[in-house]
């Protein structure tokens, strides 16, 4: 939910679309469930996503390198 949360406020989903897809997650009882969501509010969400750079960040590699940084 933050992630639609911050599509509304970054203005990439109308008041009514992050409702209704607020509502929707929020009615469902799986992942299976989510997936069904409208097509439109799939497509907003996609647009959103797309404006974000969400799929670039799913797609990178991870970083194995630390640093300097100390584990333990």
């Amino acid at each position: 939910m933050k992630t639609i949360d911050e599509m509304l406020h970054l203005d990439l989903l109308t008041r009514e679309q992050h409702l209704e897809i607020s509502a929707w997650i929020a009615r469902s009882a799986s992942p299976e469930e989510i997936l069904q969501m409208p097509a439109q509010l799939w497509q907003a969400v996609e647009r959103a996503s797309q404006a974000m750079g969400i799929n670039e960040d799913l797609l990178r590699p991870p970083l194995f390198d630390a640093g300097d940084a100390v584990f333990g």
